[in-house]
């Protein structure tokens, strides 16, 4: 910003869908202009109206529009943060602001502002804003509850002439449903809204608004994203509005009669007809806009696509705090591809398929990537379709993530196939990219639907492309003692089996039976107390419409406790004197040596350093250096190895540096 009446410092910081420009003046109040990319100059217009914020209430600049030269805004007009309203400044038309009534906005959220047209009558446009408010209890108990609404104002509104004056006149909400239903009609409700994206048609379909929910208990934790038609939203616009005939009564549509021009209509061809010339707002009848201001509420929620969310996500170790889509064409189909920002920094890939009908939506996890090191809150999110590039913003910085990375679903058919990735597809040699109507289409492979790769990857077994693939690893554990083997499938929806070949057994594997004392997690086999019997090699298997592949293999060595017993037999502490006539105190050697006989010559050198770099610390401090570079991995008791698939998973994007 060039300059700032007050003493004010001006800073300026590129947000999604523009650049937000933030003063600080003197008494600690945080002055926020946003500016979005159509902005025709970079200095706000003359006489454009700055508001100041305390310091605690800073927010990021979604909750504003800027388009031909006016500021559309939703945010708090007084330094407490008790009175929230919509503000319209700069451009031609005159300013305009929200009624002081609790009743239009009681303590709202805002998430987005957005200028949408409704029709080709470019003077029937409107900026619609989604916000969530606290409102009194539907049922008429005490206290109040929060719901999530979709706002909107006519882009030509001029207020009133002797009511509502310089005040919107047109100023309707409705609220935005979105719940999950369940056993004897009970729904749970998800009713804070937290993040909106608006999936732009390339032709003859309406507008989606992909929106993200979260609830408000305190017991249970949960997110949403639900679908919205545009189309759906003007249709409960037109319809019913909402009437109460008192604080303690239930809410209910109006069933008097509405007058004319109706109210939140905006000034268009529709309204200045023949011996009705309403051209303006200022035009409508005092009438209207009492109706309009005693009535902003509209009486039907606007319901999700097919009445029910397509993702439902419980029980996370992070929070979902932003969303945006991406529609993909597939082989069999289109399909949108979300993509979630947490509070953790990473980014969720998901995709809701309808496989079993509209009551059975399946979820699929593509991938789970961490784009900073440092877990810190994303808080926004761009998607550039032309570039296929995904931009994510933090306190940290900006990164930029690729969309797809379809070579890290492996080298086989199958493999890339289970993926279920609409980005990718097998073109007969390695997982690419997809591209509709290429050359290639008889020797691409994909099936995003079912995910079958035995119908797609006709004559190629996946055991035989896979078990060759992945060697052995050596574990050791002693008896008595708890040990870990790790698994980390490639595909989350893919189920887990873990199957024993013990020593000299020739007979096929057996499966694993799990009980207290051998548990399976999300990550591998855990052994709460280990026995000498549980040696032998165990493969981690996944299972996924009738394919099998293995992700590991390791061999468990165990250490018998009596075995143990006789290498290092017990000795008294130094500072301790030994017993009567008890054996004396042996010279300091190296008495793990014994024990290498057991593991065997060939990992002879390997045990050697790992002993040393436990065991006696204070001998391989001399051979640290050299010892440096040397693995350790599958020879340290009970610590996890991270492997390839997770690591690929949480990959860090080359153009952020290490924060």
């Amino acid at each position: 910003m060039a300059g700032s009446p007050g003493g004010a410092v001006a800073t300026a910081a590129r947000t999604k869908g523009g650049v937000c420009s933030q003063g600080k003046r003197s008494f600690g109040g945080v002055c926020q202009l946003c500016a979005g990319a159509a902005a025709p100059q970079p200095d706000p217009p003359a006489g454009l109206w700055h508001w100041c914020l305390p310091a605690n209430l800073r927010s990021h600049c979604r909750w504003a529009s800027w388009r031909g030269g006016e500021l559309y805004t939703g945010l708090n007009a007084d330094f407490l943060g008790r009175e929230a309203m919509i503000f319209r400044s700069g451009g031609p038309r005159p300013a305009l602001r929200s009624d002081s009534d609790q009743n239009l906005l009681h303590e709202p959220r805002f998430v987005m502002a957005t200028r949408i047209p409704d029709n080709s009558d470019q003077d029937d446009d409107k900026v619609y804003f989604f916000f969530s408010e606290t409102v009194p209890s539907p049922d008429g108990g005490p206290g109040r509850v929060t719901v999530s609404r979709v706002g909107r104002v006519c882009v030509n509104d001029a207020g009133g002439q002797r009511v509502l004056v310089s005040k919107w006149s047109t100023f309707l909400k409705a609220r935005l449903l979105c719940s999950v239903p369940g056993p004897g009609g009970a729904e749970t409700h998800f009713d804070q809204l937290e993040d909106v994206f608006l999936l732009w048609p390339n032709s003859g379909k309406s507008l989606e608004v992909y929106a993200l929910f979260s609830t408000v208990s305190a017991v249970f934790q949960g997110y949403a994203v639900c679908v919205y038609h545009m189309a759906d939203i003007w249709e409960v616009f037109k319809g019913p509005f909402a009437h109460q005939d008192g604080p303690q009564h239930q809410w209910g549509a109006y069933a008097g009669k509405v007058p004319f021009p109706r109210p939140g209509v905006c000034p268009s061809k529709m309204t200045a007809q023949p011996g009705r010339p309403f051209g303006s707002t200022k035009d409508y009848p005092d009438e209207v806009l009492q109706f309009a201001r005693a009535h902003p509420l509209m009486f039907r929620p606007v319901r999700p696509r097919r009445g029910r969310p397509v993702l439902v996500k419980t029980h996370l170790a992070q929070q979902l705090r932003q969303i945006v889509v991406d529609r993909v064409e597939a082989e069999d189909g289109s399909y949108d591809v979300i993509f979630l920002g947490t509070d953790s920094g990473s980014v969720l890939k998901v995709i809701a398929l309808q496989v079993g009908g509209p009551d059975e939506p399946e979820e699929v996890v593509l991938e789970e990537l961490q784009v900073f090191k440092v877990p810190t809150p994303i808080t926004e999110m761009e998607i550039s379709v032309k570039r296929q590039m995904l931009y994510v913003g933090s306190r940290l910085g900006v990164a930029r993530l690729q969309l797809h990375q379809c070579e890290t679903y492996g080298s086989a058919c199958a493999e890339c196939c289970l993926a279920r990735d609409p980005y990718c597809a097998w073109d007969g040699a390695s997982c690419t990219r997809y591209r509709p109507g290429t050359s290639k289409r008889r020797f691409r492979r994909q099936d995003i639907r079912h995910g079958n790769p035995a119908l797609q990857c006709l004559g190629q077994s996946q055991e035989e492309e896979t078990a060759g693939l992945v060697a052995t690893t050596t574990i050791y554990g002693t008896e008595h003692n708890s040990t870990f083997l790790e698994c980390l499938p490639k595909y989350p929806q893919a189920a887990v089996r873990w199957f024993l070949q013990r020593p000299g057994n020739e007979r096929p594997d057996q499966q694993v039976k799990t009980d207290e004392r051998v548990l399976q997690t999300e990550q591998g086999l855990l052994f709460r107390r280990l026995n000498r019997l549980d040696a032998g090699t165990y493969t981690c298997k996944t299972l996924e419409h009738g394919f099998s592949q293995v992700v590991v293999r390791l061999a468990l060595e165990v250490i018998t406790a009596a075995q143990l017993d006789t290498l290092f037999p017990w000795e008294p502490r130094p500072e301790e004197p030994a017993a009567q006539g008890g054996p004396a105190s042996t010279p300091s050697k190296a008495w793990y040596k014994d024990i290498l006989q057991l593991i065997g010559f060939a990992n002879l050198p390997r045990v050697d350093e790992y002993c040393e770099r436990v065991w006696c610390p204070s001998r391989s401090r001399g051979r640290s250096k050299q010892a440096k570079g040397k693995s350790w991995v599958g020879l340290e008791l009970g610590k996890k190895v991270k492997s390839r698939v997770q690591a690929e998973r949480n990959r860090t994007p080359r153009e952020v540096e290490a924060t």
